[in-house]
């Protein structure tokens, strides 16, 4: 079995999780990693026995020695870190969101096109296992084509103290949490013609928006809504569980809180706990995420060895940043937007 090296760039927040993973993922090495700041390399570097530090990415790429580079920093940096890894040809993973503007993002997925190198953007929500589960019962057809559809992700956690810069942009939250719940109705729903879009910022200590509420109408037909707040104080908080609700002409599903999934046809409900593994390394309530970064990191790796395209590449994120472009543009102009116009 050929055993893939990577390296990592950026060693923040939500990298840690990544190199868990990649400890995780059979066939996959981590053999270097990179951050401007010698103070979080030597904590990632030290937690994980990687001695092959850098500061810089120039460094990195020219000393070369790894397959793959994992780009885990600001949406800032991203696209001179792929198109360096372009003309280095090494394939690479984005984190997301994938880029700052739309014509970066083609431009990036142009430069990995032209270096015939994989692009997959780390958008792992998708690989949640309960969203795995609701996928996996429209293939065996539960329901029929579903007509409509909701994903919701309605929370009052404080996203701000784990990660303070959050407050700081002037957009939030479709850009931060919308761009997963966006990229879910895709994948359950198939690609999106139209967006209309209204945000509220609720918080008056944060500059962007914390609450949208976007109408989609997809290709198939299906209509759906993506809502999602951190404004809203419920009882019992759902953090970080995306809620999903379909309708198709067979029956419905439903994904609940608690990570239940209720399945309504012709041959009755059923009840199904599709609930994430706690991996070791894991902790609640973030466990469902981190078994999804372990899961897309997994797919990477099988997809290359298979030399086939990934769920997430460049390509396909593409048609997940055109609708959070979508969304911002039209909550500012109160008027629906066409996808297919941006992506021309």
């Amino acid at each position: 079995m050929t055993n893939f090296k990577g390296a990592l760039i950026g060693c923040g927040f939500f990298a840690v999780n990544q190199m868990h993973a990649w400890n995780d993922v059979e066939g996959a090495e981590i053999v270097a990693i990179c951050d401007r700041d010698p103070e979080r390399l030597k904590i990632v570097g030290e937690q994980f026995g990687i001695e092959r530090r850098y500061t810089d990415a120039e460094a990195l790429f020219a000393n070369g020695g790894f397959d793959f580079v994992d780009i885990a920093t600001t949406v800032q940096s991203h696209r001179p870190l792929v198109e360096l890894a372009a003309r280095h040809k090494i394939a690479a993973i984005c984190q997301k969101p994938f880029a700052k503007t739309l014509s970066d993002a083609k431009a990036m997925v142009g430069a990995c096109r032209d270096a015939g190198i994989p692009l997959m953007v780390h958008e792992n929500f998708r690989w949640q296992t309960p969203i795995q589960a609701v996928r996996k019962a429209l293939d065996e057809n539960a329901i029929g084509a579903p007509f409509w559809g909701r994903f919701s992700f309605r929370s009052g956690y404080d996203v701000f103290s784990g990660q303070p810069y959050l407050a700081e942009q002037d957009r939030f939250i479709i850009e931060d949490l919308g761009i997963h719940t966006l990229d879910i109705a895709r994948y359950i729903l198939g690609d999106v013609r139209t967006v209309t879009a209204r945000t509220r910022r609720v918080n008056p200590r944060i500059k962007g928006e914390d609450v949208a509420t976007m109408l989609l109408d997809h290709a198939s037909g299906a209509t759906s809504i993506v809502d999602v707040s951190y404004a809203t104080k419920l009882s019992s908080e759902p953090f970080p569980e995306t809620l999903i609700e379909l309708d198709g002409p067979d029956g419905t599903l439903r994904l609940r809180q608690g990570y239940q999934l209720e399945v309504t046809n012709a041959q009755g409900s059923r009840n199904i706990d599709v609930s994430p593994r706690l991996l070791p390394w894991a902790s609640r309530p973030w466990h469902n995420i981190q078994e999804s970064v372990y899961a897309i990191q997994e797919h990477w790796i099988a997809q290359l060895r298979r030399g086939a395209e990934h769920s997430t590449s460049g390509s396909d994120n593409l048609k997940t940043l055109a609708l959070v472009e979508a969304a911002y543009d039209s909550a500012s102009r109160l008027q629906a937007v066409v996808i297919e116009d941006m992506l021309r």
